[in-house]
């Protein structure tokens, strides 16, 4: 590149003193520097003109063969061209490697823009979700999956859960769709048949309530003849031990079957929950009331009402959903410890939280919390007759009420459970200074 600059300092030079000693011979020696300056001006347009008609018509015709400076400038165009094509033939073949892998899966991907418009799809999306290639190219994917639940969905930004439902072309089958946002407001839907996966958990639920509506029959029955025997006099003092431990065996898996009928029930009901007022701040007082009445209990059970709001939805379900709340603070409190019960209410919606000084959850067990019989200490659940069912059920009676279950714990100092409700589903009530406490 120097020497390509240099030449062409050169050149200029020389056309200066070809000019000067032009105009020695034919007048003034300026005249004769503006004619050379001239010429070499008109032979530098014409290798622009060179230059951009290459450029222009480069399809058709060859480099122009073009010395100097210009000559250098042509070879650079030519580089950049041919890295231009070099890469532009990689990405070509990267996108159709990516088609044809996307291809072969088998969930349906759909690539969405900013405004949620389709820019391209797999066969199997079009299977699962009935597109159409090229119609559907560049139209709203909310134009086309018109579900309710979808365009919620989509627009809530909570990509966290897929969303299932039914396909709009087939109503027996169910898909799983979830979003995931990538690059500068760009997407991607992910589709899955999950029919089998549904017929799978529908036949577990269905068992597990079947087997629990068969089993409550004979155990009522054992439980009532032990009952008898527990009371009768005549029974040989020797046998009063054993009786006594078959009795409360019966009364745990009495417990354990009616949580498991109230799982099932509230599994089966995926509607939403109805609408009739309940008297919160009451049920929690009488919640209270009950925990301070128990033998085994916390030193302290405090309960702090910061509103008079109540709720709309099921009176059944949320007082479950509540009671298994506070059970689960006063087993895993020490009887030296304390137990806070506490409502309130704010522009969010209203939160019902147990706080207590147990002996915590290790952070690992947090996500798993809410699974069916799921234990952090199997030993000391089964030795306090819990079930594992108690907050799978707050979490079903939760969803059907539009609500969530938040846990914050640290092992060895407390946990904090705390059920969350929509703004829809609160009745508003003056708020009152301060709350109540019970010990």
């Amino acid at each position: 590149m120097k020497a390509v600059w240099t030449f062409a300092l050169a050149r200029l030079a020389l056309v200066v003193g070809l000019g000067l000693i032009l105009g020695l011979f034919v007048g003034p020696p300026w005249l004769g520097v503006v004619i050379a300056f001239g010429l070499y001006l008109g032979w530098q347009l014409r290798n622009l003109y060179l230059l951009e008609r290459w450029l222009r018509l480069r399809s058709q015709l060859d480099p122009p063969a073009i010395g100097g400076i210009w000559g250098d400038v042509v070879t650079q165009i030519v580089r950049l061209y041919r890295r231009k094509q070099y890469h532009k033939q990689r990405l070509a073949q990267l996108f159709r490697e990516l088609r044809r892998s996307t291809a072969a899966l088998p969930d349906g991907v759909i690539v969405l823009g900013g405004q949620h418009e389709i820019v391209w799809f797999n066969r199997r999306a079009a299977s699962l979700l009935g597109l159409k290639r090229p119609v559907d190219v560049g139209l709203r994917i909310d134009n086309l999956i018109r579900a309710p639940e979808f365009i919620r969905y989509l627009h809530s930004n909570d990509y966290a859960a897929p969303l299932v439902m039914r396909p709009p072309t087939d109503t027996e089958s169910y898909l799983a769709l979830q979003i995931v946002p990538y690059g500068a407001g760009q997407s991607l839907l992910l589709a899955r048949d999950v029919t089998e996966q549904r017929r799978l958990e529908a036949m577990r639920k269905d068992f597990v309530a079947n087997a629990s509506h068969e089993l409550r029959t004979p155990l009522t029955v054992i439980a009532g003849y032990l009952d008898t025997l527990a009371e009768d006099p005549a029974i040989d003092p020797v046998w009063r031990s054993p009786i006594r431990d078959m009795r409360a065996q019966a009364q745990r898996m009495n417990a354990i079957i009616a949580d498991l009928l109230e799982l099932s029930r509230l599994e089966a009901n995926d509607a939403e929950a109805p609408q009739a007022p309940i008297d919160v701040p009451a049920l929690l007082e009488r919640l209270a009331r009950d925990a301070l009445a128990r033998a085994e209990r916390p030193g302290e059970v405090r309960l702090e009402l910061e509103a008079r709001a109540g709720l709309l939805g099921d009176a059944r379900e949320i007082e479950s959903a509540f009671t298994n709340l506070v059970d689960n603070a006063i087993k895993y409190t020490p009887p030296t410890g304390r137990i806070e019960l506490r409502w309130r209410v704010d522009d969010s919606g209203a939160h019902f939280a147990v706080v207590d000084t147990g002996i915590g959850i290790p952070s690992q067990h947090l996500p798993r919390l809410t699974e069916r019989f799921y234990r952090v200490d199997a030993g000391r659940s089964r030795s306090q007759g819990g079930s594992g069912l108690g907050l799978a059920i707050v979490k079903h009676a939760l969803q059907r009420h539009g609500g969530r279950l938040t846990v914050e714990s640290v092992e060895g100092t407390g946990s904090t459970f705390t059920a969350h409700f929509p703004p829809a589903r609160v009745v508003r009530e003056p708020t009152v200074d301060g709350g109540g406490d019970r010990r």
